[in-house]
């Protein structure tokens, strides 16, 4: 997504969560105070990397269109265009869905 509106600074990751699940696996439709905050979601803008103290960029692990898992009550959320995004640093991002 080069034309994103938002290119995140240093190392901060911009996030699209999945969306949270409308129904349970029995098929009992949720309302929106039960349903579950996602812990996924797709990259869709990366920082250049953190710098370190003596100015040495250290690049990035995750890159646009990875899918991560990140802590349920991670990132700031902003709207963007009527679609719902997380920023946050990427050290809070656990681990990238193979």
């Amino acid at each position: 997504m080069a034309d994103f509106k938002i290119q995140p600074l240093h190392d901060r990751v911009v996030i699209k969560p999945k969306e949270a699940e409308e129904k349970t696996k029995s098929g009992i439709i949720l309302p929106d105070t039960a349903k579950e905050k996602p812990i996924e979601g797709t990259v869709v803008a990366v920082g250049e990397g953190r710098v370190t103290d003596d100015g040495k960029v250290i690049k990035m692990t995750v890159k646009v269109g990875d899918t991560v898992l990140y802590g349920k009550y991670s990132g700031t959320e902003v709207k963007i265009d009527d679609q719902e995004y997380l920023i946050m640093r990427e050290s809070d991002i656990y681990g990238i869905i193979k």
